[in-house]
């Protein structure tokens, strides 16, 4: 937990789930720097749309405005309860979007903090394009390293003229005026591409990706190691694809496993509309539950049989291995006695370690000099 100086007062954040040893911040020195300028300046106008905030601080710091908040991370989301409680705000009172939800038919204010995703900012901006006006406030903000020519060229071409404030403590305001004469074209998302002949059970068929999600157009070579060596449990009635991302994973565990439930789910909605569609644009849409949880929260204690697992290993702009560690210690949970969970990760970063840890066991099934793929099974009792 840290502390936020507002003009308002201070205000304790979190990152959500809490750990109390967690180094990494739910803050940094861009979302100080927006609300710095927005107090200098007289505050936004309206009801403040915040789009892209991380942990919930400019939500949570802007709360007695009742804000709109538009968010991709189920994570994020809950964070940003969790702090608008902890300062004394009900929750419910706050419009809390997800980036597949309806975006407000008008927008005074729209405040950005620039993702990670390019393509996602892109979307967003498309989306959010019919709700803007020649009087709406547009500010982005970001870490000086998180905005590039491109982030700039892609407010310029959606929104209008745009221009950039001084670097402080390493962090940058973007400020764009909208145009309606703008002409942007239509928005370029979702995209879709055909899987390759060597994809294993999935090859040729279709994968859909929304913005945001990882790979767009083409098979990632972590999915594609895991692919070379697909496990196949005959007895499995339950199969997961953990953090699905565009559901590849899921879609070859429908194919290869056709009498078990398939549970796609990740914490991305965007990641989550796109293993939905996936499924959808092969006719399988029946053969899974799509769901947006943090790790195996929507999956019952001891009902899977198989889970398959491509963790990430950064939040935001951070390195951090808090994430699979998590989906380890919840998988374990999740898994029926006997049942597998099969991992596929760079091999520096070490994950036999942890999966020893939690399970007790791990096997390596197979190797290169990138990737490792590991086997964890809960021992039976």
């Amino acid at each position: 937990m840290n502390r936020l100086v507002t003009a308002s007062g201070e205000l304790e954040l979190t990152r959500f789930p809490h750990r109390p040893q967690d180094p990494l911040r739910a803050w940094d020195a861009a979302d100080e720097y927006l609300l710095r300028h927005l107090d200098e300046t007289g505050g936004p106008r309206g009801v403040p749309v915040v789009l892209g905030d991380r942990w919930g601080a400019l939500t949570t710091a802007l709360a007695d405005r009742r804000p709109v908040q538009i968010s991709d991370s189920l994570l994020g989301r809950s964070a940003t309860r969790e702090n608008l409680r902890r300062a004394g705000h009900d929750p419910e009172e706050t419009v809390l979007l997800t980036t597949r939800d309806t975006p407000p038919e008008r927008v005074d204010t729209l405040l950005v903090r620039v993702p990670k995703s390019l393509a996602l900012l892109e979307d967003q901006l498309h989306r959010l394009r019919p709700a803007l006006h020649p009087g709406t406030l547009v500010v982005g903000t970001g870490m000086a390293k998180e905005i590039h020519t491109s982030t700039l060229r892609l407010f310029e071409e959606i929104v209008g003229p745009t221009r950039t404030s001084l670097a402080v403590r390493k962090a940058r305001l973007i400020f764009a005026t909208p145009d309606p004469s703008r002409t942007p074209g239509p928005n370029p998302w979702p995209l879709s591409h055909t899987l390759p002949e060597d994809a294993g059970a999935v090859s040729g068929r279709t994968v859909v990706n929304h913005a945001g999600v990882f790979c767009a157009d083409r098979l990632d070579i972590g999915t594609r190691f895991l692919l070379a060596h697909l496990p196949v449990r005959p007895d499995a009635s339950r199969v997961v694809d953990l953090g699905c991302g565009n559901g590849v994973l899921g879609l070859a565990a429908a194919l290869t496993h056709p009498d078990a439930e398939i549970v796609c789910t990740d914490e991305s909605h965007q990641a989550v509309a796109s293993a939905e569609d996936t499924f959808r644009a092969n006719g399988m849409a029946d053969r899974a539950v799509f769901t947006a949880a943090d790790a195996l929260g929507a999956v019952a204690p001891g009902s899977a049989d198989l889970i398959l697992n491509n963790p990430p290993f950064h939040s935001h702009q951070a390195t951090t291995d808090a994430t699979a560690w998590r989906m380890f210690q919840e998988a374990r949970g999740a898994l029926a006695p006997g049942g597998e969970l099969w991992v596929v990760g760079n091999r520096h970063l070490g994950y036999h370690v942890k999966l020893r840890r939690v399970f007790g066991n791990c096997s390596t099934v197979a190797g290169n000099p990138k990737f490792v793929l590991l086997r964890a099974v809960r021992r039976r009792r």
